[in-house]
C-alpha cells in the first residue's frame, strides 16, 4: 500500500503565480512594441508561440517513444509530459489565434497581388491560402490534442485500478501515434514556419524541427526534475542513474539535431542552386552571421563536449544549468530560422525575441503548472 502522498510541493504553485506575473509583464512589453512595430510583433510572437508549443509538442513524442521502449527516465518525468502535452489542446490553439491575426505581416503568400504577380506563388496557390492552411492548423491541433487526451486519461484510469490492459492499451495507441505525430508535426512546420519563404524548401526540415521540439522538451523536463528533487515528497525518488539517463538522451538530441542541420546545408552548399542558395546567404550575412556562429559553439560544440561527462550528468544542478542553456539556444535557432526572412537579414526589433518568449512563456508555464498540480508526481 502506498503511503507516500506525491501530490505536487507548494513551490510548483508560487512557480505558476510568479510565471503568470512574469508573463503579464512579457506581454505588455509585447503590447507597446506592437504600437512600434506592428510587424515585428507578429514575427517575434511566431518565434514564441514555435518555441512553447514545441515543449508541449516534444513532450507529447517522448511519453509516446517511453510507452513502446519503457525505461526508468520515463517513470520519473511521466507526469511532466502528460501535464505538458496537455497544453497543447486548447490553450495552445487559442495561443495560435495572434499568429492568424498577423499572418499578412509574416506570409508572403497572404497577399493577393504578390500571388498574381509570382508564377511560383501561383503554383503553390492551391496548398497555400489561408482557408486551407487554418483547417489543417485546426486539424493538427485535434490529432495531437486527441492522443494528449487518451494517454493521459488512460495513465489516470491506471493509476486508479492498475489495469494492465490500459498500459497495453496505450502502448498500443503510442505506436501508430508515433507516426502520426512525425506526419503532422512535419506539415505543420512547412506550414508554420517554411512556408515564410514560399520559394525555398527542404524535405528534412521537418525532422529538424522534431529533433528541436525533443531537445527543447527534454531539457524543460531536466530543470523540472531538478527543481522537484529539491522538495519533498520527490527528493527521495529522484536519484543519480535518472538524471544520467536524462543527460544521455539529451546529448544523443543535440548530437542528432546537428547531425540534421549538417546534413541540410552540406546537400543544400554542394548544390548550389539558385532557388535554395539563397535562404543560407540570408544567414550568413550580417548580424544573423554571428548568431549562426553561436548556434554552432552554445547549441552543440559546448553542450556535446559537456554532456560527455559522467559526473556532469549525474548532477542535477550541472545538468540543469546545461538544460538551461539548451532552452536558450533553442530560442534563438528559432530567430536564427525566421529572421532573416525580414528586414534585409538584418537583426531587428531584437528585444521583442526576448519580450515575447518571456511574455508567452509566463502564461504557457502557469497553464502547465495547473495541469502538473492535477495529479500526483508519480504514476
Amino acid at each position: 500500500m502506498r503511503t507516500t502522498s506525491y501530490n505536487s510541493p507548494a513551490f510548483v504553485s508560487r512557480l505558476g503565480q510568479r510565471a503568470l506575473v512574469v508573463g503579464l509583464i512579457g506581454l505588455a512589453a509585447c503590447g507597446a512594441g506592437f504600437f512600434l512595430d506592428k510587424e515585428q510583433f507578429f514575427r517575434s510572437y511566431l518565434v514564441a508561440f514555435v518555441f512553447w508549443i514545441g515543449i508541449a509538442l516534444g513532450s507529447l513524442g517522448l511519453m509516446m517513444v517511453q510507452y513502446l521502449t519503457g525505461g526508468a527516465w520515463g517513470l520519473v518525468t511521466r507526469r511532466i509530459f502528460e501535464a505538458a502535452s496537455r497544453t497543447i489542446f486548447p490553450i495552445g490553439l487559442v495561443l495560435f489565434v495572434p499568429v492568424v491575426l498577423g499572418m499578412q505581416s509574416i506570409y508572403r503568400w497572404t497577399d493577393t497581388a504578390a500571388v498574381a504577380a509570382d508564377p511560383i506563388l501561383k503554383h503553390k496557390e492551391g496548398y497555400l491560402n489561408m482557408p486551407f492552411f487554418l483547417t489543417r492548423t485546426v486539424g493538427y491541433f485535434l490529432i495531437w490534442g486527441l492522443l494528449s487526451f487518451f494517454l493521459s486519461r488512460w495513465s489516470k484510469e491506471h493509476d486508479a485500478t492498475g489495469d494492465v490492459r490500459l498500459r497495453q492499451r496505450m502502448s498500443a495507441l503510442s505506436g501508430p501515434g508515433v507516426l502520426i505525430f512525425g506526419l503532422t508535426v512535419t506539415f505543420a512546420a512547412f506550414d508554420w514556419v517554411m512556408s515564410i519563404d514560399p520559394h525555398w524548401y527542404s524535405t528534412i526540415y521537418g525532422l529538424l524541427m522534431i529533433a528541436g521540439q525533443a531537445i527543447s522538451a527534454m531539457a524543460f523536463a531536466i530543470i523540472m526534475t531538478m527543481n522537484l528533487a529539491r522538495h519533498e515528497p520527490m527528493s527521495h525518488v529522484y536519484r543519480p542513474t535518472h538524471f544520467h539517463d536524462l543527460g544521455k538522451l539529451l546529448l544523443a538530441m543535440v548530437m542528432l539535431w546537428a547531425y540534421f542541420s549538417f546534413s541540410q546545408l552540406l546537400i543544400i552548399w554542394s548544390a548550389n542552386l539558385p532557388e535554395e542558395i539563397p535562404w543560407y546567404l540570408r544567414r550568413f550575412s550580417g548580424g544573423y552571421m554571428w548568431v549562426g556562429v553561436t548556434l554552432v559553439v552554445l547549441h552543440f560544440a559546448l553542450p556535446f563536449a559537456l554532456l560527455l561527462s559522467r559526473d556532469l550528468k549525474r548532477n542535477a544542478r550541472r545538468l540543469a544549468v546545461v538544460a538551461t542553456l539548451m532552452v536558450i539556444m533553442r530560442v534563438v535557432d528559432l530567430v536564427w530560422l525566421v529572421g532573416p526572412e525580414f528586414k534585409d537579414g538584418h537583426v531587428g526589433g531584437a528585444w521583442m525575441y526576448v519580450a515575447a518568449p518571456i511574455g508567452l512563456g509566463g502564461i504557457w508555464v502557469w497553464w502547465f503548472t495547473r495541469e502538473l498540480a492535477d495529479r500526483p508526481l508519480l504514476p
